[in-house]
């Protein structure tokens, strides 16, 4: 059964239209965790978040969350729940951050898409402001720009040749397949032209570096996706959002990382993305240049060709929203979110288009 009562502060009621058919997710949930307790099931949806639906499940005590694809069609190797599952699977083991999954349901018969179902990790979210509200202090700041410096240095230096992620993934020529990817799946969800797009994709395509050797990279880590100790801000306590891991350049990672990591000077259209201004805005906060710094001192790695995957990191944010506009514009979707992305795309293809030049 379900409640609108709502469970906790990062969860709404499920959205018209993205309701699960809770029975059979309920079944299968007792199923495949016979230890859960008579307690009914409750269902609330993730407000965070924009690409795959996600859900907390909570049956007594016990939290779980369920990932699915989002409505309507999706593109080919995009929101591929299987593999998310599959890598949670290789990495759990030797990176506890990572959630536990539990099951996989390739049967999309069952609630409309594959789905799986995953430990809940607790902590809290740095979006806008801390927990409390309160004003922090540059001391705090400072020591949670080095604590998601080091956690990404750390992630990099896993043996992933002793997982199984090890089976499915091509290390070899991965930032030239990345690029050529990218560009495509823009290409596949292009609905208006958009002035400058062909320039930065031009310069994507020319400078292309030599890629660094490869390590695991989770490809999507930056504030949303990481969860800290809410009696601890210094500390990490959980890393969420895995769909885009793999095996590849670290620097794509680290750029991945500073796409949406800002600073006070960035435009407005950036820091406003959300309606909330971004809490590394604050005094404390690394900026980008020293983040980068940072992260060589620690990993050791050449950094010289940052600007580079920085402007490349922006042109992979730029086709996400352009895939969720299209998706909205096509009538996939009708999440008024998306309504005005086409005009991020715009001024994000022009900031991308300036930081060709940028010195990092």
């Amino acid at each position: 059964m379900t409640t609108n009562k709502k469970i906790i502060e990062d969860t709404i009621s499920v959205r018209k239209g993205e309701e699960l058919n809770v029975e059979v997710v309920e079944e299968l949930l007792r199923k495949k965790l016979p230890e859960l307790s008579n307690d009914p099931m409750v269902v609330e949806q993730f407000s965070a978040g924009s690409s795959n639906l996600t859900y907390l499940l909570r049956v007594g005590e016990w939290q779980g969350v369920l990932r699915r694809a989002p409505l309507g069609p999706v593109n080919t190797g995009a929101h591929d729940m299987q593999r998310e599952y599959r890598v949670l699977s290789a990495i759990n083991p030797v990176y506890p951050l990572a959630p536990k999954p539990y099951f996989f349901i390739e049967d999309d018969s069952l609630i409309g898409a594959p789905f799986y179902v995953m430990q809940r990790l607790n902590g809290v979210l740095l979006g806008s402001a801390l927990p409390d509200h309160s004003d922090g202090s540059k001391e705090l700041y400072h020591q949670i720009s080095n604590t998601m410096v080091n956690s990404l240095a750390k992630l990099h230096e896993i043996d992933y040749t002793k997982t199984d992620i090890v089976n499915f993934t091509k290390p070899q020529g991965f930032l030239e397949r990345q690029v050529k990817g990218w560009i495509g799946r823009y290409e596949n969800v292009k609905t208006d032209d958009v002035p400058g797009m062909e320039r930065l994709i031009k310069w994507i395509t020319d400078n292309r570096p030599v890629s660094q050797p490869a390590t695991l990279i989770h490809y999507d880590f930056h504030l949303k996706n990481i969860l800290f100790d809410k009696d601890d801000l210094t500390q990490i306590s959980g890393v969420l959002d895995w769909e885009m891991s793999t095996v590849g350049d670290p620097l794509t990672d680290l750029a991945s990382a500073l796409a949406l990591w800002f600073e006070p000077s960035d435009p407005d259209f950036i820091k406003s993305q959300r309606g909330e201004t971004p809490i590394t805005t604050r005094p404390g906060f690394m900026t980008r240049r020293e983040f980068i710094e940072t992260y060589s001192k620690v990993s050791g790695r050449d950094v010289s060709k940052m600007n580079y995957y920085i402007v490349f990191g922006y042109f992979k944010h730029i086709v996400i929203m352009q895939q969720m506009y299209y998706r909205w514009k096509k009538g996939q979707t009708s999440d008024e979110r998306f309504a005005k992305l086409d005009e991020f795309v715009r001024n994000l293809t022009d900031w991308a288009l300036e930081n060709t030049g940028a010195k990092y």
